[in-house]
């Protein structure tokens, strides 16, 4: 697996943030103006995209937010996730960055702590999907 960064968001990232966000789990509106600040991630197997996440600086919260994070289907349970997630807070660190935060799906938070993420605050709803607010400091 390789994993590549981008400054602008790459066809590749689309691809998979649609096949898995879109197709997969049913949201509408994936793409953002978020998209346009953000460093995104795209692994690699081959010349093939299989996982992405992004990452931005809130200056407002003084931390790096990390959010669209998708591995496709058959590349979940392998340990993808975690390379990927620690590729996000290097780049987060040679940034400057301290510390981390996410939304993450409830379903998803397990993965998250067993990776340093601890949650906080109350369970919000974006697109009718239970989500939990999860930070780590790096």
């Amino acid at each position: 697996m390789e994993i590549k960064r981008f400054d602008s968001l790459h066809p590749h990232a689309m691809t998979v943030r649609n096949t898995v966000f879109v197709e997969e789990q049913g949201f509408v509106d994936e793409f953002d103006d978020t998209d346009e600040i953000a460093i995104h991630l795209v692994m690699y197997d081959g010349d093939t995209p299989v996982g992405v996440c992004r990452v931005f600086r809130d200056k407002e919260e003084n931390a790096w937010l990390l959010g669209r994070f998708a591995i496709l289907r058959e590349y979940r349970g392998k340990s993808n996730g975690s390379a990927l997630l620690a590729m996000a807070e290097a780049v987060v660190r040679r940034e400057g960055g301290r510390k981390i935060t996410l939304h993450a799906q409830c379903q998803a938070s397990p993965f998250y702590q067993k990776n340093g993420y601890t949650p906080f605050g109350e369970i919000e709803y974006e697109q009718d999907c239970p989500h939990i607010a999860m930070r780590k400091e790096l």
